[in-house]
């Protein structure tokens, strides 16, 4: 397995900081903006079957956006619906913000198995677009202190993560909202 990601970030460390949002275009406009990230890609809707909040099937739906600033991914994450998820846990125990550290895991499973005999608590899991499943975890606190987000290294996660990076490296502003698929 390599050790790093085609955008630079390490293997088993931080690939991406996420932020639970009210409004998605409203943000993905600030942090273009005021912090010269981007440009964004959306998913428009992420509703899989299969997924699981807390042991249960989950039935919430999302848009979502992927950004950079530098080697960061920065992902914006709107729920759609009143449905129980790790996104409204967030919302209802400290508000809009910070929602997970995302982490890159050679296998998920593995890595989640490891995290859960330190005491971590599996929250969420869900397949992706990209492959694999994720899977959200806290350390016995919910959402007060955040998420990790064990992000499965799939060839597709990569190329498009990568993809996303590539397309940041001396954007000019233009085009700031682009299709994730």
């Amino acid at each position: 397995m390599i050790g790093k990601l085609g955008y630079g970030q390490p293997v088993g460390g931080i690939a991406q900081t996420a932020f639970v949002v009210e409004d998605l275009r409203t943000a993905i406009d600030r942090f273009v903006t005021d912090m010269k990230a981007g440009p964004f890609f959306v998913l428009d809707r992420f509703l899989v079957p299969g997924q699981t909040y807390r042991g249960r099937e989950s039935q919430a739906d999302i848009t979502l956006a992927m950004g950079f600033a530098g080697h960061m991914l920065i992902e914006l994450i709107q729920p759609l619906d009143d449905q129980p998820s790790v996104y409204r846990e967030t919302i209802e125990t400290r508000g809009y913000g910070f929602h997970h550290f995302g982490i890159a895991c050679a296998d998920v499973d593995a890595a989640s198995r490891d995290y859960r005999s330190r005491g971590y608590h599996e929250a969420f899991r869900a397949a992706v677009p990209t492959g694999g499943e994720v899977v959200y975890l806290d350390n016995g606190t919910g959402a007060q202190w955040g998420f990790l987000e064990l992000l499965p290294i799939t060839t597709g996660m990569d190329e498009a993560f990568t993809g996303f990076w590539q397309a940041s490296q001396d954007w000019d502003g233009s085009d700031p909202v682009r299709s994730f698929i």
